[in-house]
C-alpha cells in the first residue's frame, strides 16, 4: 500500500458528474457482536459501550450486549421508517455475522436498494489481531467475502474495517481479491488513489470517527447540539465545493442514533441538506467507478 501525500491545496479542481458539488454519505454500521468470545482476554466490542468496564470475553456482558441489540429490534427500523419519509438512501456497512444473525436487516436495504458495504466477519475482531500474520488476515476477509456475496448477491467491491483497525498489509488484500474502494483512510475529503502492490489501484473514500453519532455519547450532545454538528460540517463542505467538489460522511449506529430522542438530528439535517442545490446522497461505488475514470484531470501522477 502506498498513497502520495497530494495537500488539497495542490489539487485540481474535483469536477463531480452532472454538475453536482457535495457527495453526503449517511452511514449506517449493520454490526453485530457476539454475546461471548471464547477468550479470558478483556472484550472489545468496538465503540462506546452504554455500562463502563470490559469484562472477560468469555463472560456475557448484559447491558452492553442488549444495548446493541436494541439497535438491530427496534432503531434500525426506526432510520428506515425517517429515510423512507425523506426519500433518501444510505451507504451502510455490514459485518458477515450481522448476515447471518439478522438477515432481515439486510433484506430490508436490499429492497430499497441501498448500498452495502463489508465490514469485517464479526465487530469484536480486529484485522490487528493478525498484524504478523497475513495468511489469517486474508482469511478473515475471505469469509467475510464470501457471505456478503451469498447475502447480497453479488461481490463486494468496498471495505469498511472494524473500528477501522486495517494492517499496512489490509488494502494489498483487498486489491488482490478484487475489490475497488475502501474507507479506513481518514485522512480527507476528496477520493483518491492508493497504489498496492498488485498494481490494481484502490479508491479511498474516507469514513470519519469526528461526525459520528459516537459523538453524542462522547461529547455529551444533545438532538440540537447533534444537528449543528451535521450542519456545521456540511456548511463549511458546501461553501468549498463551489471550487472543488467535496464529500461528507455521517458515522451512524442504529443503537445510537436510532433512539427516539436522537433520531430527530439525522431527520432535520436530512432536510436541511436537501434545500441546497448540487447535493446528492451519493454510493460510494458510484464514486469510485467514476473515479478510477477521472482521477488524473484531479491528482495528475508525479513524474
Amino acid at each position: 500500500m502506498h498513497y502520495d501525500y497530494v495537500p488539497i491545496s495542490k489539487r485540481n479542481p474535483l469536477r463531480w458528474p452532472n454538475g453536482q458539488r457535495l457527495a453526503i454519505f449517511l452511514t449506517i454500521n449493520f454490526e453485530y457482536w457476539d454475546p461471548v468470545q471464547e477468550s479470558e482476554k478483556p472484550y472489545y466490542p468496538g465503540g462506546p459501550g452504554i455500562v463502563g468496564g470490559n469484562l472477560p470475553g468469555n463472560v456475557y456482558d448484559n447491558p452492553n450486549f442488549t444495548w446493541r441489540e436494541y439497535g438491530q429490534r427496534v432503531g434500525v427500523w426506526r432510520l428506515f421508517d425517517v429515510l423512507d419519509a425523506e426519500d433518501v438512501a444510505a451507504s451502510c456497512t455490514m459485518n458477515a455475522k450481522m448476515a447471518l444473525e439478522r438477515r432481515e436487516v439486510i433484506d430490508a436495504a436490499l429492497e430499497r436498494d441501498w448500498e452495502i458495504v463489508a465490514h469485517n466477519y464479526v465487530q469484536d475482531e480486529l484485522l490487528t489481531d493478525y498484524m504478523f500474520d497475513e495468511a489469517a488476515e486474508r482469511d478473515v476477509i475471505r469469509r467475510t467475502l464470501d457471505v456478503y456475496e451469498q447475502a447480497v448477491g453479488k461481490k463486494a467491491r468496498g471495505w469498511l474495517s472494524s473500528s477501522l483497525r486495517s494492517t499496512l498489509n489490509t488494502i494489498d488484500i483487498l486489491a488482490e481479491e478484487g475489490l475497488l474502494f475502501i474507507t479506513d483512510l481518514l485522512n480527507d475529503d476528496q477520493p483518491y488513489l492508493v497504489e498496492t502492490r498488485s498494481g490494481r489501484p484502490m479508491v479511498s473514500i474516507s469514513y470519519t470517527s469526528e461526525v459520528n453519532d459516537f459523538s453524542f455519547l462522547r461529547q455529551g450532545l444533545t438532538v440540537d447540539t447533534g444537528f449543528q454538528m451535521f450542519k456545521e460540517q456540511f456548511d463549511w463542505l458546501y461553501a468549498e465545493s463551489e471550487t472543488s467538489g467535496r464529500f461528507m460522511n455521517i458515522g451512524l449506529h442504529p443503537h445510537v442514533i436510532g433512539q427516539p430522542f436522537r433520531i430527530r438530528a439525522l431527520r432535520d439535517f436530512i432536510r436541511y441538506a436537501k434545500q441546497f442545490d448540487g447535493v446528492w446522497f451519493a454510493k460510494r461505488e458510484d464514486i469510485a467507478t467514476w473515479y478510477l475514470d477521472h482521477h488524473q484531470e484531479h491528482i495528475p501522477p508525479k513524474g
